[in-house]
């Protein structure tokens, strides 16, 4: 086992995964915080280096793309002291620095990782439910429903529609940008059939951000969403083959072994996050219909 404990956070590394736990630093942002714990499995690594600085060193684990869905969402714009992946080395913690760094790629070596690009999630993501309130209103996620609530800053043609309710199943997608210069942020959610989505000071599925400590939370509440919808590097749903796709629009029956084939396959679609609940109970109710 290797460990590295610092006013920064402590990783651990057992064999099998790397322990993220934050420290309780002043330069520890508030999206650490709230993360909490992250236990990253050791296929998700793709690399892990140590950085000596002048007054101190970095630690810094890479995931594979695809894996982790906060660094999906945030696409590499956190700042560093929102990265959960990256530690502050003090300089008489050197060695204890290398030495986690050669365990860790030691045992890349001998588990042989896949250092590539994940088409499915490989972390959980941030627990649920979760709320947060940042810019021009406020989100809570619980696991199946989003609501959107506005605030004294929000424009009054998007507040005057009252709170938005919908539920995980109508998400397509979510975006979190941070804010840039003049430019504010957002939080968007992207629905089902949605048209082209108005700017985020009018578009009523978006949470405007104005470059403000709370900021990156958004980004949690993305990163919760995402995992619970198709991953986007996720390969497409399987066809039916086209004497089954015949079968079932003459009516004609179709061999059980077949049935029984296709409902494991829609088992692994669901598992892997390409099917919602809703869409794989629909699938099975009409697989089974034809026993």
């Amino acid at each position: 086992m290797a460990e590295i404990i610092q006013k920064d956070g402590t990783w651990t590394f057992d064999g099998d995964a790397v322990r993220i736990v934050p420290g309780r630093d002043k330069g520890v942002g508030l999206l650490r915080q709230h993360l909490g714990e992250v236990v990253v499995p050791l296929r998700a690594v793709a690399g892990v280096s140590h950085e000596p600085g002048r007054r101190a060193g970095r630690l810094r684990l890479r995931l594979r793309d695809g894996a982790d869905p906060l660094l999906q969402v945030t696409g590499g714009r956190l700042p560093e002291s929102s990265d959960p992946y990256l530690l502050t080395v003090e300089p008489d913690r050197t060695g204890v620095a290398e030495y986690f760094v050669d365990e860790l790629r030691n045992a890349l070596l001998l588990d042989q990782v896949d250092p590539g690009p994940s088409d499915a999630y490989l972390l959980p993501g941030p627990a649920v439910p979760i709320s947060v309130g940042a810019g021009d209103g406020s989100v809570t996620f619980d696991g199946d429903r989003v609501v959107l609530d506005w605030n004294w800053t929000t424009e009054e043609a998007k507040r005057s529609g009252g709170p938005r309710e919908f539920r995980l199943g109508d998400v397509r997608s979510v975006e979190w940008t941070p804010s840039r210069g003049l430019e504010n942020g957002w939080l968007r959610f992207t629905l089902t059939g949605a048209t082209a989505a108005a700017a985020p000071k009018y578009d009523p599925h978006t949470l405007e951000l104005f470059g403000f400590k709370k900021d990156p939370l958004m980004a949690l509440v993305a990163a919760a969403v995402a995992v619970r919808i198709p991953h986007p590097a996720a390969p497409a749903p399987a066809a039916l083959p086209l004497s089954e796709a015949r079968a079932a629009l003459a009516g004609e029956p179709v061999d059980h072994d077949t049935l029984l084939r296709r409902l494991r396959e829609l088992g692994e679609l669901h598992r892997t996050g390409i099917l919602t609940a809703e869409e794989f109970s629909a699938a099975k109710a009409a697989i089974l219909g034809r026993f």
